[in-house]
């Protein structure tokens, strides 16, 4: 699961999935705006099948708290 969502990262950033680690961070890259963050949480919920709460879509803020969302969704890691 941690690769197809780095996949998802790199996809909706444009960037490559060396880029992609726990650390990485909203705004920590030029790549990382506002647009690209709605890009990434739409493939997420097209990905996963899930639609994040609005509380849940502000509080993705980097690659690591990604997945501890989406383990309320039922997503494993």
């Amino acid at each position: 699961m941690e690769n197809k969502l780095k996949k998802i990262f790199a996809e909706s950033l444009n960037i490559s999935e060396d880029q992609v680690f726990d650390e990485l961070e909203y705004n920590g890259i030029p790549e990382w705006d506002s647009i690209a963050h709605m890009t990434l949480i739409a493939a997420i919920d097209e990905e996963f099948d899930i639609m994040m709460d609005t509380e849940d879509v502000i509080d993705l803020s980097s690659f690591k708290k990604a997945k501890e969302i989406l383990s309320k969704y039922g997503v494993s890691f």
